[in-house]
């Protein structure tokens, strides 16, 4: 074994990060390892109006209010959030300076640390082969313009991308077929649209939140409702949940069949799902809410953003404004974009 060399250890001096920086970066890091910080965090940084006060922080867990303004008090004393009292409340928010930080930890750090938890089990992956590869026999017999291996892929990254959410492990399946289905269509509907091979196709319009749980659903459900197939409907999160949030599921039921007609069954009805490039790139309007920059734009495509609330902290008055806030909104897009079907 050979010694290092001092000139060699200048030479890894200069390009590792300062001790002084080093030491800055573990302490702040230190304040965000812990799941009921990083939560209140997402919630944060998916607010409409970039704050929430104490109380509504408190509702993302059962502890103690004192417990709730420790953890925040914590995330105050490294500098990541910044806070002032109104009245009888205290507000929340993320300091300018963090945002960016808090984003990329939230879209591109976690979403890698869950994929390394879901790849530390790999026998989950080998027990469903068959069952993946008869969805891509299926899959490839329904798109025949679509090559069997690459049906192969889409069924496997589609099975990993919904297993990295959690949820139901018996779902998986049936959610890997009706999800592997949305995405080739999306591949061979944008291929078509880019090509201008696409004809007098029906427009397609993609809602996406953060979480697909929640506001994007309701807005698709809605735009499907009243549109029924004259217009295609997809919906995505840029970090989908695991499940719908629990009081936005009764508000889908109530719009009835329509509202899911290009579903399989009750399993596959609503369920989150991931943001793909392919999505966007059949989309003809891409209409964000609280999910930042994580569409990539695309010439000829229609952007909007809608600043709505998140029905996860909201209460059921609120979720119910919040429906009547996306109907509002809905029907404005229908009627601008395909008035013979509003």
């Amino acid at each position: 074994m050979t010694a290092s060399t001092p000139s060699a250890s200048r030479g890894l001096e200069s390009h590792a990060i300062g001790v002084d920086a080093a030491t800055a970066v573990a302490s702040t890091l230190k304040a965000l390892a812990e799941p009921l910080r990083l939560r209140m965090l997402s919630a944060l940084a998916t607010s409409a109006d970039d704050e929430l006060s104490a109380g509504e922080l408190a509702t993302l867990t059962d502890v103690s209010q004192p417990t709730v303004s420790h953890h925040l008090k914590v995330l105050r004393d490294v500098g990541v959030l910044a806070a002032d009292r109104r009245g009888t409340s205290v507000w929340y928010r993320i300091e300018p300076a963090y945002r960016g930080a808090v984003h990329t930890l939230l879209d591109r750090f976690a979403p890698a640390a869950v994929d390394r938890a879901v790849r530390a089990h790999p026998a989950a992956l080998e027990d469903v082969d068959p069952d993946l590869d008869r969805l891509a026999a299926v899959l490839a017999g329904q798109f025949p313009a679509t090559p069997r291996g690459e049906c192969v892929r889409v069924v496997r990254e589609s099975y990993v991308a919904l297993a990295r959410r959690g949820g139901e492990a018996g779902e998986l399946v049936p959610l890997t077929e009706h999800f592997a289905r949305q995405r080739i269509a999306d591949a061979e509907r944008a291929h078509a649209r880019e090509s201008g091979a696409d004809g007098a196709r029906r427009p397609q319009v993609l809602f996406v939140c953060v979480a697909n749980a929640g506001r994007s659903q309701l807005a698709a459900a809605l735009l499907r409702h009243y549109a029924g197939d004259r217009v295609v409907v997809r919906s995505a999160g840029s970090a989908p949940a695991s499940d719908v949030h629990a009081g936005v599921r009764g508000l889908l039921a109530e719009l009835g069949d329509a509202a899911a007609a290009d579903e399989v069954d009750d399993v596959t009805r609503f369920y989150p799902k991931p943001l793909t490039d392919d999505a966007v790139r059949a989309a003809d309007v891409v209409v964000t809410m609280g999910c930042g920059d994580v569409c990539p734009v695309l010439p000829g495509t229609r952007y909007e953003d809608w600043m709505v609330g998140d029905p996860a902290l909201a209460s059921p008055a609120g979720v119910a404004a919040i429906r009547d806030e996306l109907d509002e909104r809905v029907r404005a897009l229908l009627a601008d974009l395909a008035p013979q079907a509003a």
